[in-house]
């Protein structure tokens, strides 16, 4: 077939990088490429006619028409026209699917703000500051005209029509609360209003003109998400050691739209990560440091929600061990990104970018393009190693937390562990008189401690027991591994005053005890 011409249009000395880099992007992208051409003024050979005709004949034989709004009108003619507005005029007269995109500005000249307000009077139009936002909202506007000339049967997950969905499907609070977002965090222009629903989901490209809703629109603004999206789920869990092993310390299965998913998962992990407390200050404050910074944790779990394959029928998974925290995402790196391109500066590929870019707007993305780059300088500022990007069936993202024991202990504690394992396949009999007696030891250690916050020398005492290491090995470390006593230090496990006490598991055993 032959390409459709995109006509890129704007004063040429206020955007000349922005029109070369979004020509280059149409010409080198895999699916882009294969349909489009776009057409750039300052490449037209050289040839014996007027420069106004010239520029004129193309906008009006052009089938896309690409608008870059700025501060600058530009130079104009003998009737006081600039040749940007007069591209304008001939695309419209000629019926060009016209695409507007006005970069955000503190003041403008006046024709330009008289050209703008044109614009908005006549189509829909996005907003962007930085390159990468506008080649995002380029990518969404090219993927919708492909759809709705139906170039594209099937597109991405994303900016995939829903058939079944309709607005009602919506839910106008939550459409409400990202609006006040988008406006605190990123400027949104538009109001929240029930008249305005189908403006801001039009200009977020989440809705077509004949009301068809898009798949991410669902994802992020439905009633019940996973009604219509059974996958679209975090798992999460937390293990007690450095494996995927039972028993499971605790395990979650969050629901609900993107931003809710993003909230509970990193709510889970930062309720279960050791807290650094700092000095009582003047003010009675006390500062609290996360052994992982928030922001790293966020960024990692909001990453693998906006970059995972929808059409897979796995969940995000985010996996806390005693050494590291893993999030794990069904879906690949998009073409062209590698391993090694995540662990310094690139442009923005967000496999979703229709999905994308409302979570940008909400402030749950501080930078396009910048999020794995910020992950690792984040866990690097706060001492910790660097943070590792693996590739495989999965996407995965390993933070690795502070170093809480040595790698001796660490061996020792597995080989212990595997040593268990291996005499438990020696026979049922075996197992079960071993869970007796370590069901008998927890017992002594919960009665022991009751409601007290102690020491482990008053907790052998009151059990009247002598040898430290027996007490250690055969009753402490059982009752902690198995959820029913805390140390009031996690994060200093060999502190001289460290102490324990019961947790609510522990507390639950206590009352049973009691009874009996």
């Amino acid at each position: 077939m032959n390409s459709i011409t995109i006509f890129i249009s704007s004063v040429q000395d206020e955007f000349a990088i922005e029109r070369r880099k979004i020509a280059e992007y149409i010409r080198q992208d895999a699916l882009f490429s294969q349909y489009f051409a776009p057409f750039l003024f300052e490449e037209l050979p050289a040839q014996d006619k007027s420069a106004q005709l010239a520029y004129l004949e193309q906008a009006a034989s052009a089938e896309v028409y690409l608008l870059l709004i700025g501060s600058k009108y530009g130079y104009v003619d003998a009737d006081g026209v600039s040749p940007t507005e007069k591209e304008y005029n001939t695309a419209s007269a000629n019926h060009a699917y016209r695409m507007a995109f006005v970069k955000n500005a503190d003041k403008r000249e006046h024709k330009e703000e008289s050209f703008k307000r044109k614009i908005d009077n006549t189509v829909i139009r996005n907003t962007f500051s930085t390159y990468d936002e506008l080649q995002n909202a380029v990518y969404a506007s090219l993927i919708e005209y492909m759809v709705s000339h139906h170039i594209l049967r099937n597109g991405p997950f994303d900016s995939s029509i829903h058939p079944n969905a309709s607005i009602a499907d919506l839910d106008k609070e939550k459409i409400r609360r990202f609006v006040g977002l988008a406006k605190e965090k990123r400027q949104f222009p538009i109001q929240y209003t029930e008249e305005n629903i189908h403006q801001i989901l039009y200009s977020l490209h989440l809705i077509t003109d004949d009301d068809k809703l898009k798949n991410a629109a669902l994802l992020i603004f439905a009633k019940d998400v996973q009604e219509w999206f059974a996958s679209a789920t975090i798992k999460c869990a937390q293990f007690y050691g450095t494996k995927i092993q039972k028993p499971i310390a605790s395990q979650q299965i969050y629901g609900g739209n993107v931003f809710e998913m993003v909230d509970m998962a990193v709510s889970f992990v930062m309720s279960r990560i050791n807290q650094h407390v700092g000095e009582r200050t003047q003010t009675a404050q006390v500062d609290v440091t996360p052994e992982l910074p928030p922001q790293a944790v966020a960024e990692a779990i909001v990453n693998a929600v906006v970059h995972r394959n929808y059409n897979d029928n796995g969940s995000v998974q985010v996996m806390l061990f005693k050494d590291r925290l893993e999030i794990w995402n069904p879906g690949r790196l998009p073409h062209g990104m590698t391993i090694a391109k995540l662990n310094e500066e690139h442009t923005s590929r967000p496999v979703n970018p229709v999905l994308a870019h409302p979570v940008y707007l909400a402030g749950y993305i501080e930078q396009l393009g910048t999020g794995t780059t910020d992950i690792i300088d984040s866990c690097l500022a706060n001492g910790l190693r660097k943070p590792e990007f693996h590739q495989g069936d999965d996407f995965r993202v390993v933070l690795w937390r502070p170093e809480a024991q040595g790698e001796s202990e660490v061996a020792s504690e597995e080989k212990a562990l595997e040593g268990v394992q291996e005499r438990v396949q020696e026979g049922v009999q075996e197992r079960v008189q071993e869970r007796v007696q370590e069901n008998a030891s927890i017992n002594r250690v919960v009665m022991a401690i009751r409601g007290n916050t102690i020491s482990a020398s008053e907790i052998k005492e009151k059990m009247n027991l002598k040898g430290r290491s027996n007490f250690t090995t055969r009753y402490l470390h059982p009752s902690i591994e198995a959820g029913y006593v805390n140390m009031l230090y996690p994060d200093l496990p060999k502190r001289r005053d460290q102490a324990y006490y019961l947790t609510e598991k522990g507390l639950l055993l206590l009352s049973k005890l009691l009874k009996k």
